[in-house]
Formats: C-alpha cells, structure tokens, sequence
C-alpha cells in the first residue's frame, strides 16, 4: 500500500512517517509551498534523515484563495475564523489529498492526534477523539466529508504525544525536543498587523450595553468576542468586549458575567458519525478548540440551522468560531457559529 504523509518539518508528522516506514508501507513525503518555505526545508530535511523520498506541490493560489482570503473576509463581516479547519478542508484533504491520489497513493496520513474507523453496519467512516485528550485534533477535522475520511490514517492517534516525544527523540528525528508553535502558520506576529491594508474599518463608538458612549475604537475587524486588553478604555473594573454592532459602527463592551450565553445558532453544517439529525439529540459540543466539551442539546432551526442549547451557560460564544458536535468520542459533526441567542 502506497501512503503519501503529508509533511510539515514538524515532530509529528515526521513521526507518523516514521511509524508508517516501520509497519512495511510504501511510505513517501509530501508538502504543499502555501505561504512559508521554510516549512519546505524542514520537511524535506526530515524526508532525506527518515530515507523517504519526498515531493513538493505549489498550492499558493488555492490556500490563497481558500484560506487567506476567507481570514480576511471573516474579520471584515465581524466574525472570528478558524483558518486551521478551512485549510483541512480545502488544502490538506482537498487539493493536497488529489494531488497524492494523481500520484497513485491508497492513503493520505498526517501527524493529527484523532482516528478514524470504519463502520462496517452503517459502512461510514467514524471520526474519533485522539488517545491524548491534551493534543486531540478532531475538532480540526469535522468538516471532512465520506470520501475524504475513507483516503486517510492518523498514525498518533492511539498515541500520547509524550510517547511521540519520545520516540522522535530516539530516532534522532530534528527537533523532537523543541517547543510547538500554537500560531496560525500565515501570521508571524499579530492578526491585527496581518489583515490592517486588507479589510475595510473605520473608527467608531465603543459604548457599554445601555448605548453609553466610553471611548473610540479603531476598527471592529481589530476585536474580537472576549477580548480585554487594547480597549483604550478606564472604566475602573475590568471590561470585555461583548459584541460588534456592524449596523452603527459600535464595538459594545460590559462586565464578564455579559458574557456568558447558552444558546446559539450554527450554519454550514457537516455530520459525520450519521447522514443528519432528524430529533434532537443530546451531545457535547465544543465551542473553539481550547474550550472544554459541553453537553447541550442539539435540534434543527429555521433555514437550515441547528440550535445548540447548553444546559450551562458558555463563556464568550464567537461567530465565525465552528462549534464541534461529540458523541463520547466520536464527532458527530460540527458547523459554523452565527448568532448567539441569549
């Protein structure tokens, strides 16, 4: 069996490779050019050290056009995006696995901390948890369709990453002990920086949850749900934003209790453990990749959303963010965050 690892230079993926070498497969390395070329090098670095040949494909144009400009868009319109799940959507799994398949490959593997299973009664592939709760990447991969699924393997999935750690480390495997970059692989320093000659904003009123006017905002594409810090503001306690306002140019801001919600709306929706919901049906739901699962019941609103209602109220609900549907471990599925709705 032939199996393209795509990799990125890094610990895991080069790990995965490893692994895959040892068990007998036809085992070579694959890296997309997207932004950085330095991720190029080190994978191919990696590549050479592991005896594995490797290859190189130039998404710059589809990431570009997938990836970069919806993270421009998302930010203009108010919302906060997850470029990590649109780019395993579109890039890794879309063009990245055609490009391996034209290649003749049977699979595609990463260095993903999830699983993947076949069903054999329903015969759908089953997205899992991975082993290491700490490194779980399924919230990553909810939007991954039937076909794309049925093309992959997570070779850390079953693994702690103290046990990748490790054996990287015995391997000689460059950089097994280095610390992990948690940024969004594009941005080099600040989002704000990033999209600032990209977007359209314009300063406006940052005014509290009755319309008291507290200071000037430099643009609400520079805010986001939650945020603290750079408000510009000395109302003699700590203050959070709230919400945006699009329609009057107001970034509202109020206490941290003005927070918390427990009800919100999805869009854009893909289910994997089943075809859909047709009741309501009571699952954990993650509202961005740092939060903890949730139980929540989730049922179908109008024009094709779904409504997740918590049975406790959530800290900093963000639209743009995706919210993640679990079944104990395995993803039920998961859409994208447009209104909260009290």
């Amino acid at each position: 069996m032939k199996i393209a690892v795509l990799m990125s230079g890094g610990v895991d993926s080069s790990v995965a490779a490893l692994l895959l070498k040892e068990k007998g497969y036809d085992v070579f390395g694959l890296t997309m050019i997207n932004w950085d070329l330095k991720a190029v090098e080190q994978a191919a670095e990696a590549a050479h050290y592991l005896g594995i040949s490797h290859q190189v494909v130039d998404l710059r144009k589809v990431f570009y056009e997938k990836v970069i400009k919806y993270f421009y868009y998302s930010y203009e319109k108010g919302l906060t995006p997850n470029p990590c799940v649109e780019c395993n959507r579109h890039i890794k799994f879309g063009a990245l696995l055609e490009y391996a398949l034209q290649l003749n490959s049977d699979l595609v593997a990463t260095g993903h901390y999830a699983r993947v299973e076949l069903d054999t009664h329903s015969q759908r592939y089953l997205l899992k948890k991975g082993v290491d709760r700490l490194k779980d990447q399924s919230y990553f991969l909810y939007g991954l369709k039937q076909q794309q699924l049925g093309r992959s393997i997570f070779p850390l999935g079953s693994l702690n990453k103290t046990e990748v750690t490790e054996m990287a480390r015995e391997a000689g495997v460059k950089g097994a002990v280095n610390p992990e970059s948690q940024e969004i692989c594009f941005i080099n320093d600040d989002y704000r920086e990033f999209i600032r000659d990209k977007v359209e904003h314009r300063s406006g009123d940052v005014v509290d949850l009755n319309g008291k006017i507290l200071g000037t905002h430099r643009g609400l594409p520079f805010y986001t749900i939650g945020q603290r810090r750079g408000l510009g503001i000395s109302a003699g306690r700590p203050i959070y934003v709230i919400a945006q306002d699009d329609k009057n140019n107001h970034l509202i801001v109020g206490d941290e209790s003005d927070l918390y919600h427990d009800c919100l709306l999805t869009e854009n929706n893909n289910f994997i453990y089943q075809e859909n919901i047709d009741s309501p049906i009571q699952v954990e739901v993650k509202i961005r990749y740092a939060s903890q699962p949730a139980s929540a019941q989730l049922d179908k609103a109008a024009d094709d959303m779904l409504r997740i209602t918590f049975e406790s109220p959530q800290r900093a609900i963000t639209a743009g963010q995706s919210a993640v549907y679990y079944l104990d471990d395995y993803v039920l599925g998961g859409g994208i965050i447009v209104k909260v709705l009290n």
